[in-house]
């Protein structure tokens, strides 16, 4: 791949990884801080009572995400996934948020929810990568799936089925 091309791919990423840093610094921040950040949620929320629409890049990538993690599931609960396929599981992951990223067009509120729940995604991640010394890796494949399961609960998916663990 030639370098510009590679640049043009890395710019959006480096884009919304900026988005998602600064997303994730103001929902971390306590609720009376005293001054407000307009158009950034603090957590998640309901559309008004109802779950926020999805698109089809956004439905496609997430149950891909959800059927690699189910099949690392029982490995995973008895501890016996290796650092290796922790590693793969988490290329997986990672590969489907930049399609997510990339392809996903949802209106601001809504993209505004899925990021939060982005960010759970790539913290679950970047600990199967082995890269938060806080955690172990099986704990960033229990964060992945919470992500997942809080996708199913704020977002409406029609085909969405929940892991069973």
């Amino acid at each position: 791949m030639s370098t510009t091309r590679h640049l043009k791919k890395l710019l959006p990423l480096a884009a919304f990884s900026f988005c998602l840093s600064t997303t994730s610094a103001f929902a971390a921040e306590p609720s009376g801080h005293g001054h407000d950040h307009p158009g950034v949620p603090v957590k998640l929320s309901l559309d008004d009572g109802k779950k926020w629409a999805s698109d089809e890049p956004l439905r496609k990538a997430m149950t891909n995400i959800r059927n690699t993690m189910e099949e690392s599931l029982h490995a995973t609960h008895e501890g016996k996934l290796s650092v290796t396929k922790y590693g793969a599981l988490a290329k997986k992951v990672n590969g489907e948020v930049d399609y997510m990223v990339s392809n996903c067009k949802l209106e601001p509120n809504a993209d505004a929810q899925l990021h939060l729940i982005i960010a759970e995604i790539l913290e679950g991640v970047e600990a199967m990568e082995g890269k938060v010394k806080t955690l172990k890796r099986q704990d960033g494949a229990v964060k992945v799936i919470g992500a997942l399961e809080n996708y199913g609960t704020y977002f409406d998916d029609p085909t969405w089925k929940a892991i069973k663990h």
